[in-house]
């Protein structure tokens, strides 16, 4: 496991108490899992996304990310609707380990709330989260 000083957490994304980012940009987000959360679970060998088209609210599971640990449910930081998904982890769910912010995102939305991400927690409160 990483020390929390060891961590990648960027700062222009939004950061959830479930461990799921957001980084918002003209009405649409990308969505994934924090380097925290790949780093707690291990290896993640399967990754299933939802439906291009799909409607969620915030606080909605959305998919699930299994690992050589556990199988855990994703959680949709905010509402909207699934325009596209990284099909990419079909073949390669490693990446969320390797690269959880760029090549391990997980799926696009339009936002229900272009405001909406504005209520997550930024890299600061994050890390303070994890610091308990």
């Amino acid at each position: 496991m990483k020390e929390i000083s060891e961590l990648k957490l960027p700062e222009n994304v939004k950061y959830t108490e479930d461990h799921e980012w957001v980084r918002p940009a003209d009405g649409k987000a990308r969505i994934g899992i924090s380097d925290y959360a790949q780093d707690q679970l291990g290896d993640i060998v399967y990754v299933e996304l939802p439906d291009i088209g799909s409607t969620f609210k915030k606080g909605e599971a959305f998919g699930t990310v299994e690992s050589v640990k556990a199988v855990s449910d994703l959680y949709m930081p905010v509402g909207g609707e699934i325009l596209s998904t990284n099909t990419a982890l079909e073949e390669s769910p490693e990446w969320v380990n390797g690269e959880p912010y760029d090549e391990g995102w997980m799926i696009e939305i339009k936002l229900a709330a272009v405001t909406e991400p504005d209520s997550l927690m930024s890299r600061d409160a994050y890390i303070e989260l994890l610091k308990g």
